[in-house]
């Protein structure tokens, strides 16, 4: 009997050691809209999943749902994942708001963070975003100088203000450094879709459009400049894309820099602030300063003085000198937005729904 019972306290003891440390891991979880090899968007994320990981070793443990519709879909995978022990829910799409906060609500102890949203409807709801505008405008300036048809384009997937802004920031300083310029914006009315991205892509070629970005996940606009064997240009989008930065035989690519949307030190830092006891809900908006938009190593196409113009730009932004979105700026309208120095606030940024003086588009409902 005594036997058995010292037997029966070390088992119940080993199970409350294993309890102990399944408690001290702590289970970060990732829901992506698109495929973990899109090369763009969903790739990026991913590596901030993996950077978590690299961390804190052990005592985290990461999970992940890819390709998952913006939707039903969603609500259902985010309640199967907080079913499944998640302690943190990073929902990495804007169309994933709704159905993050609704299942927010039934599962009060689990931390939830919805990427590109603003609705934060509990207090276990945080959001998290990117100023994507800032490297935006970069890229517009070397789209501006870079041109030899003054027509560059923008494909676009939904007319959101955090998409909207970036055409402007892009067109802006283009136009600053190149007043004939033209812009194309094509809606592709989709996150990932490279059919439909090559298609857009192809379409502004044949309209002369020689610099080209995209706020969409795929490679396939930079698979279709590259058939133009050097007449046209166009720059990696969330990710590097470094694929396309140099040719097979050593000549620069089409690829001529990248925005690369660097979420891994909030991921890192959210993680480990619910690790801590520190976790506090937020609206995060960070940006070049933070480290959480970077331009990617800008090849030989470009020449060396725009080179130099662009990495003021990065400077300037980082230091806090310089904001994209500094007047004079009048609405398409031709109504005055911005005066002379005067600088937008967060707020008509997170709002944007108008397109700026000279880009003669429509934006779509």
């Amino acid at each position: 009997m005594k036997r058995r019972t010292l037997l029966a306290s070390a088992a119940f003891a080993a199970t409350l050691g294993t309890a102990a440390l399944a408690q001290d891991t702590t289970k970060a979880c990732f829901v992506y809209v698109g495929p973990i090899g899109d090369g763009g968007w969903t790739y990026q994320h991913h590596q901030g999943a993996l950077a978590v990981k690299e961390a804190y070793g052990d005592k985290v443990e990461i999970a992940w749902q890819e390709s998952v519709p913006e939707g039903a879909d969603a609500e259902r995978v985010l309640t199967q994942m907080a079913l499944s022990g998640c302690d943190i829910i990073f929902t990495t799409s804007f169309g994933y708001m709704d159905a993050t906060n609704s299942v927010a609500a039934k599962f009060p102890n689990i931390k939830f963070e919805h990427s590109t949203g603003y609705k934060r409807e509990h207090p276990n709801v945080s959001t998290y975003n990117a100023r994507f505008y800032e490297g935006r405008a970069v890229v517009g300036h070397i789209a501006g100088k870079m041109t030899q048809t003054n027509k560059i384009g923008y494909i676009a997937s939904f007319p959101i203000p955090e998409v909207i802004m970036g055409i402007n920031s892009y067109y802006h300083h283009a136009k600053k450094v190149n007043p004939d310029v033209e812009l194309v914006v094509t809606w592709a009315y989709t996150w990932f879709d490279p059919a439909k991205e090559a298609d857009a892509a192809r379409a502004m070629l044949d309209q002369g459009v020689d610099v080209i970005t995209a706020h969409t996940d795929s490679t396939a606009p930079l698979a279709e400049i590259a058939k133009q064997d050097g007449k046209a240009w166009g720059f990696g989008q969330a990710s590097d894309m470094a694929t396309f930065m140099t040719n097979d035989d050593g000549t620069p690519g089409p690829r001529v820099a990248s925005i690369i949307d660097e979420w891994s030190p909030y991921y890192v830092k959210r993680v480990g602030a619910l690790m801590d006891g520190t976790y506090e809900q937020v609206d995060s908006w960070a940006g070049m300063p933070e480290g959480e938009v970077v331009i990617g190593e800008m090849n030989d196409a470009i020449p060396a003085d725009v080179k130099a113009e662009a990495q003021a730009m990065i400077d300037a932004i980082t230091a806090g000198e310089y904001h994209p979105f500094t007047g004079p700026i009048n609405k398409a309208d031709g109504s005055p937005w911005l005066a002379e120095g005067e600088t937008a606030s967060d707020g008509d940024l997170l709002g944007m729904g108008f397109y700026i003086e000279g880009i003669t588009a429509e934006i779509p409902n």
